[in-house]
């Protein structure tokens, strides 16, 4: 999800353990946590996506700039379990459906060529996670952060319902028509991959933890309601167009930013800096390799 923009007032203030941190993981080489499969003969993988996919701000990065994609995102951690005969990961943060026919701005330099661009019609896997910038998710999320309780604020969940019109409802329906249409694409530009859609991880816990987050529970509460929908509506049209589904919220419970820094696998709105990674409402690295793990598992 596009978060950099709107996130530079945070940065500042996190950069420099940030980098001591990077510095630190990057000497390390890529971290997995799980075993490498024997080479699968012929197997052809593409992913796609957005941030959620790329592991932005995970580090070690393969590609800084243009994307935000970590060298030990989801698909790189799949690609390995898997051991596939080729990988080309075009995962990118920020994308959007439109990104996968047209080129995408990067997020600091350069411009991404087209997703949709890597498939072939040798292509045997593809997986993608995307949908959350298309709905404005992680940019809206971040008008969610209160600092101080209620009533000094204001609630975010009051704006996206104002005037009796869920604003988020709204835009997940929206996005059902476009989404089967881009499923579709990718079975005919690689008719004989299996097309894997991977969902997203539960990010809070009912209630939230506002001690900990600068999140009123309420607010939370919305949000994590709307991460429901969505990954419903990604299952649904998978369905509908011949994709598997992958759920990562139900493995993810009791592991989203209210919890413990052993235990935590996605960033809150401040991120932990006990985990190499630094964007706010985004896996660490514990979360993708859950996120592969899941992938795997339906693959197998």
């Amino acid at each position: 999800m596009r978060v950099f923009g709107t996130l530079n007032h945070l940065f500042a203030k996190v950069r420099p353990a940030v980098a001591t941190v990077a510095m630190t993981v990057a000497a390390s080489a890529a971290i997995t946590g799980q075993a490498s499969a024997e080479p699968t003969e012929g197997t052809h993988y593409v992913a796609l996506g957005d941030s959620f996919a790329a592991g932005a701000g995970i580090f070690p990065q393969a590609e800084l700039a243009t994307c935000s994609r970590s060298a030990v995102n989801y698909p790189a951690l799949v690609a390995k379990e898997l051991g596939v005969a080729s990988f080309t990961d075009v995962t990118c943060g920020g994308a959007t459906l439109d990104d996968l026919t047209s080129p995408q701005r990067g997020i600091v330099a350069g411009t991404a060529a087209p997703q949709f661009d890597a498939l072939t019609p040798d292509t045997t896997l593809v997986t993608m996670t995307m949908g959350g910038n298309d709905i404005g998710l992680a940019k809206q999320a971040l008008l969610c952060g209160n600092v101080l309780p209620e009533p000094y604020g204001t609630s975010c969940a009051d704006t996206f319902t104002a005037n009796g019109v869920d604003t988020f409802a709204e835009r997940i329906r929206e996005l059902a028509p476009d989404y089967g249409n881009a499923i579709d694409e990718i079975h005919s530009r690689a008719p004989v991959a299996t097309v894997v859609i991977v969902g997203y991880p539960t990010a809070s816990r009912p209630g939230a933890c506002p001690a900990q987050q600068p999140a009123w529970p309420r607010d939370a509460d919305y949000l994590r309601g709307v991460l429901v929908d969505l990954n419903t509506l990604l299952r649904d049209v998978s369905a509908a167009h011949g994709a598997t589904f992958v759920d990562t919220a139900a493995s993810s419970i009791g592991h989203d930013m209210c919890a413990g820094p052993d235990q935590q696998w996605i960033n809150g709105l401040i991120p932990s800096l006990s985990t190499p990674s630094f964007a706010p409402l985004h896996p660490n690295t514990s979360g993708e390799q859950n996120i592969a793990r899941q992938v795997v598992a339906a693959l197998r």
